[in-house]
């Protein structure tokens, strides 16, 4: 008898930018297989682009080997998760017309700047401004650059061209996905009169759905492809970052889950949506109608990026809580979240005594910037409660999740599996067993490893070099007064 035969499975699927991963996962969170294949793309200045091909030729790939010890009936229901803002037009049957434009291709700063000044009034109500890698901007260009497509294309998201071939037949995008492509989270429905003011039809927009939605099912000839059973339920998505934030089992109002890899992103759970004036924080809608704010700041683990035998580091590390020196670590030039300051650089005050104490002065910059930000969302009034849940690559690192509780104060959660494609099976799991509150399925599906607690005393001894941060972000011009003063009295 094969491993997944004895009891239910779910799927998820991730489609990434280098690679799709597929998990297989029984009700209890254990995984029963796993699946990937590569993805690569063509970049060239501010393009990116890949082959929307490519992307389906990778899923049945994953799939398969996801299920290959695992009876295709003990699959439940499966759900897709893509990047944020990836998009592409199809014909009215879902073949593609074009191809699909990444994430993070920014070739339409001009059309951002159209439908920002367009729907301005909308963007304020819904806290958040259009940018050059959001949907919609992209679908301006295309407008712009193929206006003989218009009349028979239709707007696909990534995880729409995969739920498509699935079913058979083009199919309802998911909230999450439409988001970047301007749709009214707060009334549910797509600003038609925006659209016409900025020359766009009605019938380029796709159904929208919330995410747990069942789509469809899989058609015979998707089922051939992918080691699926025909008739499996097709559950609408999310994004890739609220799919990790389902797979870290944060799902309960006022708990926040702080992804630290090549930068730090930080989303939680409200019970409305968070009114954000200078825009950094935007919030996506959850399956059972609760809200998804997050923000991503540019520091993070990348500065380790060229280091070795980081684990000797942070032995040397530990001998100086807290270093003689304060940093800032910013991967890269500009800063998005708690504060935007475009023009931001990183720092470090100060001079390190030796090499363990300058790796401290990182590895605790990034825990201080990330108590702002905790800071930052409870002076918009949101709640934070109870343990932060830590994923991203810098969680296997113990000491660096040890510093981290102890800077902000609050026990630290640690997953077994966080990912994407754990989340994207929780809510396939979420939206074929009605009745079950999605945030009492991710507890089951969601193992934690293990529970960090500050250690006593700890938190105070970082104030110091926090409000010395705090100070020279102000100082700067970077970090808005009155947030400083909130994170001087709070944080």
């Amino acid at each position: 008898m094969r491993a997944g035969s004895s009891g239910p499975l779910w799927v998820g699927v991730d489609v990434g930018t280098q690679g799709v991963r597929a998990l297989a996962v029984t009700a209890d969170g254990r995984v029963a297989g796993r699946g990937s294949a590569p993805l690569t793309g063509r970049r060239g200045g501010v393009r990116h682009e890949q082959r929307p091909g490519d992307w389906w030729t990778a899923v049945t790939l994953a799939t398969r080997e996801a299920l290959r010890d695992s009876a295709p009936e003990a699959v439940r229901g499966l759900a897709v998760c893509a990047t944020s803002g990836t998009v592409l037009l199809t014909d009215p049957d879902g073949r593609p017309l074009t191809g699909g434009i990444m994430y993070d291709d920014a070739r339409a700063p001009a059309e951002a700047r159209l439908a920002q000044a367009a729907g301005a009034p909308l963007w304020d109500r819904l806290g958040h401004r259009i940018q050059p890698s959001w949907a919609l901007a992209k679908v301006l260009w295309l407008a712009r650059d193929r206006p003989g497509l218009l009349s028979r294309a239709r707007i696909a998201h990534q995880a729409d061209l995969i739920t498509g071939r699935l079913v058979g037949k083009p199919v309802a995008t998911d909230s999450s996905h439409a988001l970047k492509t301007g749709y009214d989270l707060l009334d549910e429905r797509w600003p038609h009169d925006l659209h016409d003011r900025l020359g766009l039809p009605a019938t380029l927009f796709p159904e929208v759905v919330r995410p747990g939605t069942v789509l469809g099912e899989v058609g015979v000839e998707a089922a051939g492809q992918t080691g699926l059973r025909a008739g499996t339920p097709v559950i609408a998505g999310m994004t890739d970052g609220c799919a990790a934030q389902l797979g870290s089992g944060t799902l309960r109002p006022g708990r926040w889950n702080s992804v630290l890899g090549t930068t730090l992103v930080l989303k939680g759970v409200t019970a409305s949506p968070v009114r954000d004036p200078a825009g950094v924080m935007y919030s996506h809608r959850a399956p059972d109608g609760t809200w998804l704010p997050g923000g991503a700041s540019s520091v993070g683990a990348g500065v380790f990026a060229s280091v070795a035998d980081l684990e000797r580091l942070d032995g040397l590390a530990a001998r100086h809580e807290p270093s003689s020196a304060v940093a800032y670590p910013l991967v890269s030039p500009g800063e998005r979240f708690p504060f935007l300051a475009p023009q931001a650089e990183g720092f470090m005050l100060g001079t390190p005594r030796d090499e363990g104490d300058r790796h401290a002065a990182l590895l605790q910059g990034v825990a201080l910037v990330e108590r702002l930000a905790l800071a930052y969302v409870r002076r918009l009034g949101a709640a934070v409660e109870g343990p932060v849940t830590f994923t991203g690559g810098a969680a296997r690192s113990a000491y660096w999740c040890r510093l981290r509780a102890d800077v902000l104060g609050r026990p630290a959660r640690i997953p077994e599996h966080a990912d994407a494609a754990l989340g994207m099976a929780v809510l396939a799991a979420c939206g074929t067993t009605p009745g079950r509150a999605p945030a009492d399925v991710a507890e089951s599906m969601v193992r934690i490893r293990t529970v960090v607690e500050p250690r006593p005393g700890m938190t105070d001894r970082f104030g110091a070099p926090f409000g010395r941060l705090v100070d020279e972000l102000e100082q700067r011009g970077w970090l808005p007064s009155e947030v400083a003063a909130y994170a001087r009295e709070h944080g």
